[in-house]
């Protein structure tokens, strides 16, 4: 079987995911850092978003493919065995769920950290050009830092970081680590002893805020050192053997992983619902309430895009399934998105 070509960077969280996610599954890649090495006869995608996988379609050619979740539905259509999807279509959904939180609400606190304080800054600055150069130095390390950091800051509106929504995003960071903490102690990944596409969202932000940011890492060897630990052995799971019996049963959903599905009700779920009431109404912000507080920012078509995926996976689940997801998310908050 030929290798996968993807290209990307070890300072994105999802390029970190996708690789996790291919050693998991025995899927033989290439990997090319984006801007070092990089064929030019590669495909050019629509969207410049990292990873890019080149993947082969329907008439037998190269295309450039974006976006870590249909991909990795798609890696389990083209590579058989070691799925990452549960078996249990009930924990299928709640794994897209939290897949979904990782990838769209915890990238939240990895920009913002990176981007909001100034020993973030000044790391982020110092390091993310090299990833691109190893031999970047003098003046156009300090070029191509200074355009980086101002591009990077600017963009904090976009993702939702801003003076009013910092306290919201550090604290729901904090709760996240306790969350996982105790979850970690019951099983080794979220839906029991294997890894699902959740696990590799999870551990793609946690990439950079647990083992690259200095604040939120300091944070984490404060609040839970063990998802050092955790982080450190998602990043190769390829010698991990695992049997169907290790995925977790919706019968057996542990009170952490309630816990975890309460977290995700409690602060991404109210920021889907106004962006996308914004977007239907052609409002370019939006405002409401996270955890009591006030929250606002841009709103983000995308965002609706990823609602609207989560409402179409909930309404295909046969109806024994949906009641058993009803039943997993009633007083999580998370039912908010199916009324």
């Amino acid at each position: 079987m030929q290798p996968i070509t993807l290209s990307g960077s070890p300072g994105s969280p999802y390029t970190r995911k996708m690789l996790s996610l291919l050693r998991f599954r025995h899927i033989p890649y290439r990997f090319v850092r984006r801007g070092i090495g990089q064929p030019k006869d590669l495909p050019q995608s629509k969207v410049d978003l990292l990873p890019t996988f080149y993947l082969g379609n329907e008439e037998g050619e190269l295309e450039a493919v974006v976006d870590s979740t249909p991909i990795i539905r798609r890696l389990e259509n083209s590579h058989l065995g070691r799925s990452v999807i549960p078996s249990d279509p009930a924990m299928q959904f709640l794994d897209l769920l939290i897949e979904d939180y990782a990838d769209e609400w915890l990238t939240k606190a990895m920009f913002h950290f990176r981007w909001w304080h100034d020993e973030d800054i000044r790391h982020a600055a110092s390091v993310l050009p090299i990833f691109s150069n190893i031999t970047l130095h003098g003046e156009q390390l300090k070029a191509f830092s200074k355009m980086v950091t101002g591009r990077q800051v600017d963009r904090l509106h976009v993702v939702g970081s801003n003076e009013t929504t910092a306290g919201i995003i550090e604290s729901s960071y904090v709760r996240l680590l306790e969350l996982l903490d105790v979850h970690f102690q019951t099983a080794p990944f979220v839906f029991g002893a294997r890894p699902a596409s959740a696990d590799f969202g999870l551990f793609g932000q946690l990439t950079q805020l647990v083992a690259f940011d200095p604040t939120p890492a300091r944070l984490t060897r404060q609040t839970a050192p063990r998802l050092q630990a955790w982080v450190a052995v998602m990043e190769d799971l390829s010698g991990l053997d695992v049997e169907e019996s290790d995925w977790m049963r919706a019968s057996s959903v542990t009170a952490s992983l309630r816990a975890l599905l309460a977290e995700v009700g409690r602060v991404y779920v109210p920021v889907l619902l106004a962006n996308a009431r914004a977007i239907n109404s052609g409002r370019a912000k939006f405002e409401t309430k996270v955890d009591g507080a006030l929250w606002t920012q841009r709103s983000f078509p995308y965002k609706a895009k990823c609602l609207q995926w989560l409402r179409h996976a909930h309404a295909r689940l046969d109806e024994g399934a949906r009641e058993g997801v009803d039943t997993l998310l009633a007083s999580t908050g998370c039912e908010a998105l199916f009324g």
